[in-house]
């Protein structure tokens, strides 16, 4: 036992072998590790608030400008709508019917769930000029988005450490070849001597 924990920290010990790119590449990989396994998730944690940040706001601002009403289904289209971004859950249109208070019954067109039948009372939003538009983003929303910023962050941050570390290990490799090579130009003669 004792001798392989002496050979696992052979470059941190002075010893004849050991070699001034061997003492880097022993450093290289302790950076390496704290970049990793601190900087990286680090790194995940503040891009991943700060997007829960960005998006919490863009959803309260969304809240204020959109309202929701309970509006029955008249009739509903088989056709399907191109897909928004915002709203993937509600890919079809149906006419709808509602009453508001002072305005009396109104009828519009609005994007609803896929499964709606007529008669089926569904919830549609609306902005402030009438027209129909997604929900704005719930909270299981807007941790989701978060959290995949913060995974891809931590991720690229991972990346770029390995990326630059192989980088590193391939010109600590043509140092080390260099110094061998200084090395048997002094040695080597004396290993190819004839014996007299």
């Amino acid at each position: 036992m004792r001798s392989r924990t002496q050979a696992r920290g052979w470059r941190w010990r002075p010893n004849p072998l050991r070699r001034r790119s061997d003492v880097v590449e022993a450093w290289t990989f302790v950076v390496v590790a704290v970049l990793l396994f601190v900087v990286a998730p680090l790194t995940g944690v503040a891009a991943g608030l700060r997007a829960h940040g960005t998006a919490e706001g863009h959803a309260r601002t969304q809240r204020a400008e959109r309202h929701a009403v309970r509006a029955v289904v008249l009739g509903r289209t088989d056709e399907q709508l191109p897909l928004v971004r915002d709203d993937r859950r509600h890919p079809y249109r149906a006419e709808v019917r509602w009453s508001e208070p002072g305005t009396g019954s109104r009828t519009a067109a609005a994007r609803v769930p896929a499964g709606t039948r007529a008669d089926d009372v569904v919830t549609v939003w609306f902005d402030g000029r009438g027209r129909n538009v997604s929900p704005p983003p719930d909270a299981v929303a807007v941790w989701q988005h978060a959290v995949s910023i913060g995974l891809c962050a931590a991720g690229g941050a991972a990346g770029t450490v390995l990326a630059a570390h192989a980088v590193q290990r391939r010109v600590a490799l043509r140092h080390r070849l260099d110094e061998w090579e200084r090395e048997w130009a002094l040695t080597g003669p004396r290993w190819s001597r004839p014996l007299t």
